[in-house]
């Protein structure tokens, strides 16, 4: 019983721990990153394709990427999904490829990003927070319902709390990572 609630708390936080990391992934920073454009769809034939499915990406340096897709009629709807998207980045089309140049991000930029981090590191804390409220809840439901000694209950608690605290320090080091990354000129 009480193994099976901190699997279900361990899977949520990991669950907002990833979920973070994609959130993370979708700063964009200075550097040119082809993870920028995973969220971006392009409609292919009437169905919303991710760019990375039509197309190589490659970074030929830190400010530029370039997307080649495989079938060139698709280049004016790869530009017209990027253009559409909250990418912030106008694509030159030069009839067989696009270039996204990333400029240099600017100081008061890179503070509003490292605050949207922030918010996003805010975001999975409480969610592993209310994971750790919702376990600390079944195990008192168990204690009431089903006759759980109350030390296993006290054991359980000071358990799910370790692993509360071990989650919020990984959020905290992907955070510090992030803001370093922002930062960094």
């Amino acid at each position: 019983m009480v193994d099976e609630i901190m699997l279900n708390a361990e899977e949520r936080m990991q669950k907002a721990l990833s979920s973070l990391g994609e959130a993370f992934s979708s700063v964009r920073t200075g550097r040119a990153n082809a993870m920028v454009l995973d969220r971006i769809r392009v409609d292919y034939y009437g169905a919303p394709t991710p760019v990375n499915q039509l197309a190589g990406v490659k970074t030929p340096d830190a400010h530029l990427l370039v997307i080649e897709p495989w079938d060139k009629g698709s280049l004016g709807a790869i530009e017209h999904a990027i253009l559409e998207s909250d990418l912030g980045i106008t694509p030159t089309n030069d009839g067989s490829v696009i270039r996204l140049s990333f400029p240099t991000l600017t100081e008061e930029r890179r503070r509003e990003l490292v605050k949207q981090c922030k918010a996003y590191a805010e975001e999975a804390r409480v969610a592993v927070r209310n994971a750790r409220r919702d376990a600390n809840t079944a195990v008192e439901r168990a204690v009431k319902n089903d006759g759980l000694p109350e030390d296993d209950q006290r054991r359980a608690e000071a358990e799910i709390q370790k692993l509360t605290d071990k989650y919020i320090a990984q959020v905290e080091e992907l955070f510090k990572k992030k803001e370093a990354e922002v930062m960094e000129i």
